[in-house]
């Protein structure tokens, strides 16, 4: 990644506000026609739309919220905020969202009532796959961008990224039209068929499919406010970088974290030649921010703890962040 690269708030801010602006209006449109048609799906999708919009109105206050400048209480930023918004984001797609359409489903099967006319459905499932495909398309667009600026696989990015907004909204937008077309499948199969169970077993569906969206969701911003580390291609390169530093002898511990979506803390215990002086380790401390920060501008802090070596200690790093590899394919990750 060059010096030139943007950092990526203000992208991520105009993919939440476009998928934010298109759920609400795909949420009314759908709320119509499910009231007027009767169909479980219908009204099913409206709810999905509805928690779709209120994450991405969370997901904007994460994003606001989580910029704050550090300050004297916060001296590391407020960047890890933004993962409890995004957090309430995604119990609120698991309850809002799933828990009406799997319970409403439920209901129709057992009730099986469909009061309305067919056409309106069709209509508005058409519309409303058009317009998420739009907010797809954006976000699909940054996700390649960010992955080519880290030099890795969109999947791969996708997997790794810190960045909770850009993925939540297209993992979203991505279940919003697989729930459009598990919609049409049960409206038409009930239109075809005269039986609403398959309307129903439609909105099931489209609730087990937010369940899984929110677990994802959940699980990674969890992980992010424990204090996720970066990926390990990222990790082995500031390894290499300060190894590669002058009056540097070997890295004995490596420790990284992320503290927001584009801050990352970097702290080091480095054995320095035994003949350095004081001066010569300032400098070479000095040297290593401005390497890494020049380098990666999402690494913010920067701590060396200057450590004597064990009595026979060779090689370039005693122990440093050990957790699974994530990148056993051998692909470069993100941060």
């Amino acid at each position: 990644m060059s010096q030139a690269d943007a950092r990526p708030e203000s992208e991520s801010v105009g993919t939440v506000v476009v998928a934010g602006a298109a759920n609400l209006a795909i949420a009314v449109a759908k709320l119509i026609a499910g009231l007027i048609s009767g169909s479980a799906a219908m009204l099913s999708e409206a709810a999905h739309s509805v928690a779709d919009t209120t994450t991405e109105v969370l997901l904007f206050q994460a994003l606001r919220r989580g910029a704050r400048p550090a300050d004297q209480r916060h001296p590391f930023g407020y960047g890890k905020e933004s993962y409890v918004w995004a957090f309430f984001a995604a119990m609120f797609t698991f309850v809002a969202g799933a828990g009406f359409a799997v319970t409403h489903g439920v209901t129709t099967i057992l009730v099986h009532e469909h009061s309305g006319d067919y056409l309106i459905s069709y209509v508005v499932l058409a519309v409303s796959f058009v317009i998420e495909s739009i907010s797809l398309t954006r976000a699909v667009r940054q996700v390649r961008r960010e992955s080519r600026r880290w030099q890795t696989t969109p999947r791969r990015f996708l997997r790794l990224t810190a960045d909770t907004t850009v993925k939540a909204v297209f993992l979203e937008d991505s279940a919003a039209l697989i729930g459009l077309v598990l919609a049409g499948l049960g409206v038409g199969l009930s239109h075809a068929t005269g039986d609403e169970v398959w309307d129903g077993i439609a909105s099931i569906l489209i609730g087990l499919l937010l369940l899984t969206v929110a677990g994802i969701l959940a699980s990674n911003n969890l992980s992010l406010l424990v204090g996720r580390a970066v990926p390990d291609r990222l990790r082995r390169e500031i390894e290499r970088e300060l190894a590669g530093l002058p009056e540097v002898e070997r890295i004995d511990t490596l420790l990284t974290m992320q503290l927001g979506p584009d801050d990352i803390l970097v702290a080091a215990k480095v054995d320095f030649r035994d003949a350095a002086t004081g001066a010569q380790i300032e400098a070479t401390a000095d040297e290593a921010e401005r390497r890494l920060t020049q380098r990666y501008p999402e690494i913010r802090f920067v701590f060396l703890d200057p450590t004597r070596s064990l009595p026979g200690a060779t090689g370039n790093a005693r122990h440093t962040q050990a957790r699974p590899s994530e990148d056993a394919g051998g692909e470069p990750d993100p941060t």
